[in-house]
């Protein structure tokens, strides 16, 4: 027992903590420590969870701090976070006990360095111009001489004074001031609310709505004209009623508004400039083209006096024109009074054979309806003989058809051939003599022979019949022909 060894006082002293403590403890030790901060490195592992809340690690070539983006937060980034862009990123450090981990809670984000912010921005260009918002067919034509001028710009800068005094030169027009900030946090959200709040405006409202926009601010590096290069405020441009001039730093100074403007003005005072005419210059030429119009409705109106003069020149003197008439009027009324009494004996006269017809009239309707009768009996009998005559001609056609085929000439055609002796007909061979003269019928003419008993005809015979019968043809056998040789 005297051996046995006792923990210390000291052991005993230390205080113990559940895992949950010491995690909280740690977690209030860091927050205190570490209140806001602002970390640049390199976004990697970058993604979206379905809740909206970004989950990222920012990293360097030492090392690698997790982050998170809240919901709420990460609409307002202004830049669209992604793997390998480098940000500089503000926030809150904190830990997560569920994982043993500390990780920074991001509220603000921007691109580090120039470079990145070009590489972000050409890469923003190309987006938006696959999408059609600097397509050249959206542009719209600038108002000639606009009524308003809608303003979109800082209310304290030297830019608002130069659009101010370039207007007052040149033609003054009623002004719009919308008052924005023109860089920094809230920048673009301010100007495309602007922009769109201008084309909400009704038409013959209170406040006037505008006839063209100008989107003003003076010159600045990257970072301090990156507001006009937002997303929000390019669409915002593009999709703007209202025609819309972008006058965006200097000269060389490039902002993606400028291609989603209706026009690009190089300074905010070039913008005034495009905005209206020169009003001097405009009186100028008002008064010369009235000048112009006047000096033409003269020499219009002498153009028509000499072409009225020699028009007139042409004409006949209307007093001329107005005895002939009366003359004629004249001798029509005299000749009227001839005319009536001509008139009444004419048309005596013609009631009078009008008078006679009328006891004609009834024997001329019975012989007109006794030739009507006559001429519908002539056409009935006109038709009936040529019925007639076409039954007989079909049944001729059908008859000569009929003796056709009993004609012998149609047997003849067949090979067939007639045999006659002393102009009788020759039936059969018992019938025929020997040495008596033959008639011979064919399909195609007559051929005359003689004829003999034996089955051979004699060498002379053949000769003879050779002779006075050059188209006859050998015949077959005598046991082929049942009529025998006759040559």
């Amino acid at each position: 027992m005297a051996d046995r060894a006792e923990p210390t006082d000291g052991v005993h002293n230390q205080p113990e903590y559940t895992v949950a403590e010491l995690s909280f403890a740690l977690k209030r030790s860091i927050e205190g420590t570490f209140d806001r901060v602002r970390v640049r490195g390199e976004i990697s592992g970058f993604k979206r969870a379905a809740s909206g809340h970004l989950y990222m690690s920012l990293k360097d070539e030492n090392a690698v701090l997790d982050a998170v983006c809240w919901r709420g937060t990460a609409g307002r980034l202004g830049i669209e976070p992604e793997d390998g862009l480098e940000v500089v990123a503000s926030g809150k450090l904190t830990t997560y006990p569920a994982r043993s981990r500390y990780q920074l809670v991001v509220d603000a984000m921007e691109v580090a360095g120039e470079g990145a912010l070009l590489k972000l921005l050409e890469e923003r260009r190309k987006k938006l111009m696959a999408e059609g918002l600097f397509a050249p067919e959206r542009k719209r034509a600038t108002p000639y001489l606009p009524e308003v001028i809608g303003v979109v710009t800082s209310p304290t800068g030297a830019v608002i004074r130069d659009i101010l005094h370039r207007l007052e030169d040149r033609f003054p027009r009623h002004v719009l001031i919308w008052p924005v900030l023109v860089q920094g946090d809230g920048a673009a959200e301010q100007i495309a609310g602007a922009i769109r709040g201008f084309n909400e405006l009704p038409a013959g409202g209170a406040v006037p709505r505008p006839d063209l926009l100008i989107v003003a601010r003076g010159g600045g590096s990257v970072e301090d004209l990156w507001a006009f290069n937002e997303e929000i405020v390019v669409r915002a441009a593009a999709d703007s009623e209202i025609p819309l001039i972008s006058a965006v730093g200097h000269e060389t100074d490039t902002t993606l508004i400028d291609f989603a403007s209706d026009k690009r003005a190089p300074t905010p005072t070039a913008a005034a400039e495009m905005a209206v005419p020169v009003k001097a210059d405009l009186e100028v030429n008002v008064l010369e083209l009235q000048r112009r119009g006047r000096a033409a409705l003269a020499r219009l109106a002498q153009e028509r006096a000499t072409r009225l003069d020699g028009l007139a020149r042409g004409l006949r003197d209307p007093r001329d024109l107005v005895q002939a008439h009366q003359q004629r009027l004249d001798d029509l009324t005299e000749r009227l009074g001839r005319a009536l009494s001509v008139g009444v004996r004419q048309r005596e006269a013609n009631l009078n054979v009008v008078a006679a017809g009328l006891r004609k009239s009834a024997l001329e309707e019975r012989l007109s309806r006794l030739g009507e009768r006559t001429e519908r009996a002539g056409a009935a009998m006109t038709r009936e003989i040529s019925r007639r005559r076409l039954d007989l001609a079909n049944k001729l056609s059908g008859l000569a058809k009929l003796l056709q085929s009993y004609s012998y000439q149609s047997v003849l055609a067949r090979g067939f051939a007639v045999v006659r002796g002393d102009g009788a007909l020759l039936p059969a061979a018992a019938a025929v003599s020997p040495g008596a003269a033959l008639d011979i019928e064919f399909r195609d003419g007559h051929v005359a022979a003689l004829a003999r008993g034996d089955a051979e005809p004699a060498p002379q015979a053949k000769a003879k019949t050779a002779k006075r019968t050059p188209r006859a043809r050998a015949k077959s056998k005598p046991e082929d022909d049942p009529q025998g040789s006759l040559l």
